[in-house]
């Protein structure tokens, strides 16, 4: 859908998503998740302190701004259709950076005390919406998930929540 010429319309760069309120366009996951945070804040998605939205932001930042570039379709396609690599060249990029980058969320998981039941205490937050995503596409393409138990634990908690389960990709009937 977002390749049509009505959805070329409302974002020109015919990336998904992309929100539509008051007649306003607002494109990126970040910013579009941030801004419904501010307009719905219960429950807050960015709660606590200064120090402990920074966290959030790290870890989701880390995410989105780290791994999620390298591995997105338009990324896989490219790497197929214009560099000639293999399925199987592109699922080892992927595995590479998506298990490189995981590690690295781990280890800011692992080691901080405010880490609970989510990333960041006991309810989902920004860095859950970002993490379970790319834990998704990371089983997908068969990345090494052993090494990452507290990740494992965290999306699983959230794949319990039905607000999780109604985003999943299974659920959206334009999931590529």
């Amino acid at each position: 859908e977002h390749r049509q010429e009505d959805y070329l319309a409302v974002n020109p760069a015919a990336l998904v998503p992309a929100l539509v309120e008051g007649g306003r366009v607002m494109t990126q996951s970040m910013a579009i998740i941030e801004y419904l945070d501010e307009t719905h804040p219960e429950p807050a998605l960015l709660p606590g302190t200064p120090v402990d939205r920074a966290r959030i932001r790290a870890i989701a930042q880390t995410i989105a701004c780290d791994i999620h570039p390298l591995n997105n379709l338009r990324v896989l396609q490219y790497l197929g259709r214009d560099l000639g690599a293999s399925d199987e060249q592109k699922s080892a990029w992927y595995r590479h950076w998506v298990e490189l980058g995981l590690a690295a969320v781990e280890a800011m998981l692992a080691v901080d005390a405010r880490t609970g039941a989510f990333c960041h205490g006991d309810t989902p937050t920004l860095a859950d919406c970002c993490l379970v995503p790319q834990v998704f596409n990371a089983r997908r393409f068969n990345c090494r998930m052993d090494a990452l138990p507290v990740i494992s634990r965290i999306a699983e908690r959230c794949e319990d929540l039905e607000a999780f389960r109604l985003a999943a990709p299974g659920n959206q009937p334009d999931a590529e």
